[in-house]
């Protein structure tokens, strides 16, 4: 009877050897990498801070041993949709949690933070000192917010974007956004967290201010502020229809007429809806009186109405109105003559939600 050639079955002894020292190779390093992580029962204390990007942030998670990697964090955080809602501070976390977890708890906030401050889009620095007071219990007041947010140039030469507001105030510049705000932290440290979130919010769209739109139309940074201030109170609905507000609000300071006739800057200074009387009157912030911008911005804008003074429609309408249709849904009707206008509030009787721009004088 022949032998059979052995080298068949070293070859394949060989190969089962490699399978079983690779097996048992990646098998250790799973079970070292899980080992290296922080345990159940096991904490650890790590700062988030403002405005600190998820990659940079699952690179502290994973040095803490939280995470295998930061990838393993980032992945939950796309997943999640979560990146605009990770809230800075200070969290003490604990071994064995996963990515997800981890996220969910930083997108609720820090346990060990004193307050947390959620700052709506399009509030007057006024509502924001109350809010302030209110958040922290009054340990910082009202009246602190308001004094350490009074001028502008005490904090210009930090803020390079603040140079153009002058003896201003810094309505307009204290970013919506939600903050921790410490223990520690006192009126001043607040408001520069706000200008530190503005500076990175606003990096991308007025980095190279001189090549920007607004300043293509004569307007300096302050003044685009000043101007996204007005489409965030005139405007509602979508990013398209904030454009186009802006696009009319540039066509009308770009006329023979540059009167912006908005009644939400007459609101600002009377701190209520105007009357029809208060509109017209020739005060400061009557924007029917006065031609060009009001002494300052009157809100906070959020980041769609600073965008659409940079990127408005490009557009010859001179008119806007909105009102309700039948389901209750906000409508913008867009007009290039005042006689238009009219006939677009004429089409629409008994469900006016406010006419963007008043009427035309």
């Amino acid at each position: 009877m022949p032998k059979r050639d052995p080298k068949p079955f070293v070859f394949l002894g060989v190969v089962a050897l490699v399978i079983v020292v690779a097996v048992c190779f990646f098998a250790f390093r799973a079970c070292s990498a899980s080992a290296d992580l922080l345990q159940p029962g096991q904490s650890v204390e790590v700062t988030i801070e403002e405005g600190e990007s998820a990659q940079a942030i699952g690179d502290a998670l994973a040095q803490a041993k939280l995470v295998g990697s930061a990838q393993d964090f980032v992945g939950e955080v796309t997943r999640l949709d979560a990146a605009a809602a990770l809230i800075p501070g200070t969290y003490t976390f604990e071994g064995g949690s996963t990515p997800e977890a981890l996220v969910r708890i930083i997108m609720a906030g820090p346990a060990t933070v004193g307050d947390t401050l959620a700052v709506p889009e399009d509030i007057t620095r006024a509502e924001l000192s109350e809010l302030v007071a209110s958040a922290t219990g009054g340990r910082i007041t009202a009246e602190a917010f308001l004094a350490a947010s009074e001028k502008a140039s005490a904090y210009a030469a930090d803020y390079p974007f603040l140079e153009s507001a002058g003896k201003n105030s810094l309505e307009g510049f204290l970013f919506p956004k939600t903050y921790a705000v410490t223990e520690e932290m006192d009126a001043e440290a607040v408001v520069r967290m706000m200008l530190d979130q503005f500076g990175a919010e606003t990096a991308g769209i007025f980095g190279d201010f001189a090549n920007s739109y607004p300043a293509s139309q004569g307007l300096s940074l302050y003044e685009a502020v000043n101007l996204a201030s007005i489409v965030a109170k005139e405007s509602t609905g979508d990013q398209e229809i904030r454009d186009h507000v802006a696009g009319v609000f540039y066509n009308r300071l770009a006329s023979d007429r540059p009167y912006l006739e908005s009644d939400a800057t007459t609101a600002y200074e009377v701190g209520r809806e105007p009357t029809a009387e208060e509109v017209h009157a020739e005060t400061p912030y009557g924007t029917y009186a006065n031609p060009g911008l009001p002494p300052t911005p009157i809100c906070s804008p959020g980041i769609e109405s600073l965008i659409a003074v940079c990127e408005p429609t490009d557009t010859k309408d001179m008119f806007f109105y909105f009102y309700s249709d039948a389901d209750g849904n906000m409508q913008a009707v867009f007009s290039q003559t005042y006689e238009q206008h009219q006939q677009a509030i004429a089409d629409n009787p008994g469900t006016s939600a406010g006419d963007g721009d008043a009427e035309a004088a």
